[in-house]
């Protein structure tokens, strides 16, 4: 089977071509054997719905002497709240994606895209595992203020492909483990997976997770209430996302230039035992959400490249289940394997429906 991939993010489209096969072990037919050509194409950082058609044009140019692909699969972005899995792209799903919640994310474009460019080669489109991917508990919905309930922003699509590896490394499918899954990069989540659902996450960006490479991390209330007073609360979302963490604290957020300052900065030596220390305490905690000990703790993410860091990680956590290291992301992989689990008959594709708005009090 051959899947061509296209993930639209900030730092551009990148574009794969997939041959996938099912795994050589009987027992995890989930698990697929992927080989990846990837390709990229420069990307406007405020990509609109009058960009499609040129970037489908753009895209079909690239491919043009790629296999012909039985599917094309795109990144899904905010398309309401919704369970993990293969969604059929149609064009609701992609009208909805580019002009609904959270239409001005670069991310939201891989669905649209995923269409615009099966249509032409007459093959089916998919996303896998949207950004909007909501599983939670109810109650670890649930808050201590009447009227205020914990939504569940996370790295979904690279957390679930972890935990699917994770699980396939100690001869489980991941609908039979317990992971728990720490994304260490610019920005960080920790999410506990049980038998395949997300029961519990940290969340991500200013809602949550430990200390990155530029979040920063949980703050102390009346801290965090004193700063959004003092600088505004766009400036304060900016601090806790995208100017915090190692940035702040050391001056970079550059992994290479951190590593080569290790040893002898006390800056960047302080910082590092902070992200360390924020890490298994996160990871402890999502433990905490299993309905079990977990078989497998997975980090990774771009922070996951800091050898002494993930050294000292696995030291502290060893003791409760094997810790498995998974540098980067696994993006590209993890949406071609979830076309590929639905054209090889693995899993049916999903159906999306709206997000059912609230109904206006009086009605």
């Amino acid at each position: 089977m051959i899947a061509h991939v296209i993930n639209p993010g900030t730092s551009g489209l990148k574009l794969a071509c997939a041959t996938l096969s099912p795994s050589e072990n009987p027992a995890l037919p989930g698990q697929l054997r992927v080989a990846l050509t990837r390709a990229e194409l420069p990307l406007s950082q405020q990509p609109c719905l009058a960009d499609l058609p040129q970037l489908a044009e753009q895209i079909l140019a690239l491919t043009a002497g790629w296999p012909a692909p039985d599917a094309i699969v795109g990144r899904g972005g905010m398309i309401g709240r919704v369970g993990a899995g293969t969604y059929r792209v149609t064009p609701e799903l992609a009208q909805y994606a580019v002009q609904g919640q959270g239409g001005a994310l670069v991310m939201n474009l891989g669905g649209p895209l995923a269409l615009a460019v099966a249509q032409t080669r007459g093959v089916p489109a998919f996303i896998v595992d949207p950004q909007s991917l909501d599983e939670l508990l109810p109650e670890a919905r649930e808050t201590g203020v009447r009227g205020l309930r914990r939504s569940a922003e996370f790295h979904g699509l690279n957390a679930r492909a972890a935990a699917r590896r994770a699980a396939y490394e100690v001869g489980k499918r991941l609908q039979d483990a317990r992971v728990v899954v720490a994304h260490l990069g610019a920005t960080t989540s920790v999410t506990a997976f049980d038998c395949g659902r997300a029961v519990d996450s940290t969340g991500t960006g200013p809602d949550g997770g430990p200390l990155g490479a530029m979040q920063s991390g949980p703050l102390p209330t009346r801290a965090l209430l004193g700063l959004a007073q003092e600088v505004g609360p766009e400036r304060t979302l900016q601090l806790l996302s995208g100017e915090g963490g190692v940035l702040a604290l050391t001056g970079s957020a550059n992994l290479k230039d951190l590593e080569a300052r290790e040893g002898e900065d006390p800056q960047v030596q302080a910082a590092a035992a902070a992200l360390v220390h924020q890490a298994c305490k996160a990871i402890g905690e999502q433990v905490g959400a299993l309905s079990g000990r977990p078989d497998a703790i997975v980090v990774t993410g771009g922070v996951a490249r800091w050898e002494t860091l993930m050294d000292r990680i696995e030291r502290r956590l060893a003791w409760i289940a094997p810790v498995l290291i998974i540098p980067g992301e696994l993006e590209l992989e993890a949406l071609a394997e979830g076309a590929g689990r639905v054209l090889l008959g693995l899993e049916p594709a999903r159906e999306w429906t709206p997000p059912v708005r609230p109904t206006p009090a009086g009605n």
